[in-house]
């Protein structure tokens, strides 16, 4: 094969990896995507084997799209066994719990729910509550929590506690 060949092959490569990166930089804002923390978690003890867990998290939609929710799920990583999956706690439930047992503490955001919108560029402060059938101990002495939020369209973002 001749030089002119090689040079007319990289500089071809060239142009379709700067067209490509170019599609790519320009529709970033059409992924849509959440970022978010976890702010504080609060525990309640039902009984001696059940506990309600409320998750307070900041979330911020960074794409060009809203996101709305299908659904959120909270997972429990105990310091020894196996994962525990949360039963969410409907609105009105933790509207209940907040207004009923102060030993839960002030209420400071509203809960996400489903078909809630988080507008594109926003960053919102919400909460979410989960039962799971585990002792109050347990939650205490956990690794972490995380939380699983699910757009209608399929996007999904887990977020982590990090102690």
């Amino acid at each position: 094969m001749s030089k002119q060949f090689w040079i007319f092959l990289v500089l071809g490569l060239a142009v379709v990896g700067i067209v490509v990166s170019g599609v790519l930089v320009s529709t970033k804002g059409a992924h849509l995507d959440l970022t978010g923390q976890v702010l504080k978690v609060r525990v309640l003890a039902l009984n001696p084997k059940a506990s309600i867990v409320v998750v307070d998290f900041r979330v911020t939609n960074p794409s060009d799209v809203p996101f709305v929710v299908r659904s959120v799920e909270m997972k429990l990583d105990p310091r020894s066994g196996e994962t525990a999956d949360g039963k969410s706690i409907s609105k009105p439930d933790v509207e209940n719990v907040f207004k009923y047992e102060k030993l839960v503490g002030p209420k400071y955001n509203d809960v996400l729910s489903l078909q809630d919108r988080i507008d594109p560029h926003r960053t919102v402060d919400r909460m979410s509550g989960a039962r799971f059938e585990v002792p109050e101990a347990v939650v205490n002495n956990r690794k972490s929590i995380h939380l699983h939020i699910e757009d209608v369209d399929g996007a999904a973002v887990d977020i982590p506690e990090k102690k």
